[in-house]
């Protein structure tokens, strides 16, 4: 399978780190003195823990400091942290970052003042990966789209320029056309940015269909495979993906880098028939028919295109 993505491609790569969990006391102990209440509490539901009056966590509020769905909060560093809190089969407490805040998962056995003290002396880490996810989330959200006539949008090494205005649309017509760098959309200038976007993205999708299935036919009988179906990706971990059975998934906005990257990621995927893992002999499949597929791949992991 294709390795990485980015939301919003697009955003950066969950980051992991495990601490271990202690292990089960063999006896009850005699009750320590009263100790001050832990830093972090529990957040039902509602967004109100028990004994501590917190907001819920809201659209508007969401960040990488308030996962949307929050289940606990924590206090790292003098920085209030809501995070996403989960018990599972494992041996270790486990961190995860991403664009969405931090999980946390432990094992069933451990307490959570066990938890609270794993996440506070790992609260260094946290807070700065936390801190570095904010500064790419704020980035992305600065180049967010603008939908309304006159946005550009980069398409195969390119850009073209969205328009309203179109002539109506005949019955059977598509409601978005391409022509001489523009893309005619035949809705009222009264349009919502959300049916704009709607209709810009329908009709890309039929072009990335198109445009894929062309690229696999060209470099499938190069590389010996054959390919039996393929179905259009929104991941937000992946560019593409690749099954032993010929199915092919591929992210639509792919169409929004160069022509040579679509078909270095085209060519990835292909080569998983051959070899299902990322072996030195899937490398050399690869650069069988994609040369410079190293710097192709340097690429797509450095370009980050803006949330749609």
């Amino acid at each position: 399978m294709f390795e990485q993505l980015s939301l919003d491609g697009m955003a950066l790569p969950t980051q992991h780190l495990s601490a271990p969990a202690p292990a089960p006391a063999p006896a009850p102990a005699p009750a320590p003195a009263p100790a001050p209440a832990p830093v972090t509490v529990p957040m039902p539901v509602s967004g109100v823990p028990s004994g501590v009056p917190v907001q819920p966590v809201v659209a508007a509020k969401a960040s990488p400091w308030h996962h949307p769905q929050a289940t606990r909060l924590a206090v790292l560093q003098g920085r209030e942290v809501s995070f996403v809190f989960r018990r599972g089969q494992r041996r270790t407490i486990g961190f995860g970052i991403n664009t969405l805040g931090l999980t946390v998962s432990a094992p069933r056995w451990v307490t959570l003042a066990a938890v609270d003290d794993a996440l506070q002396t790992k609260a260094a880490w946290v807070v700065r990966k936390l801190a570095q996810v904010g500064v790419h989330h704020e980035v992305l959200q600065a180049a967010r789209l603008n939908w309304a006539d006159g946005l550009q949008l980069a398409w195969l090494g390119s850009t073209v320029t969205v328009r309203l205005g179109a002539p109506a649309v005949r019955r059977g017509m598509p409601l978005v056309e391409h022509a001489d760098g523009v893309l005619w959309a035949a809705l009222p200038p009264t349009s919502t940015p959300t049916q704009l976007r709607d209709a810009v993205q329908a009709w890309m999708m039929r072009a990335a269909h198109a445009h894929f299935v062309q690229r696999l036919d060209h470099f499938a009988p190069l590389l010996g495979v054959r390919w039996a179906s393929l179905r259009l990706s929104g991941a937000t971990t992946r560019w593409g993906s690749a099954k032993a059975d010929g199915s092919i998934r591929l992210h639509w906005r792919l169409m929004q880098f160069s022509p040579d990257v679509v078909d270095y990621v085209v060519a990835h995927e292909l080569s998983h028939l051959r070899h299902m893992d990322h072996s030195e002999r899937f490398w050399q499949t690869v650069a069988s028919v994609v040369s410079d597929y190293a710097a192709l791949r340097a690429h797509l992991k450095g370009e980050r295109l803006p949330p749609w």
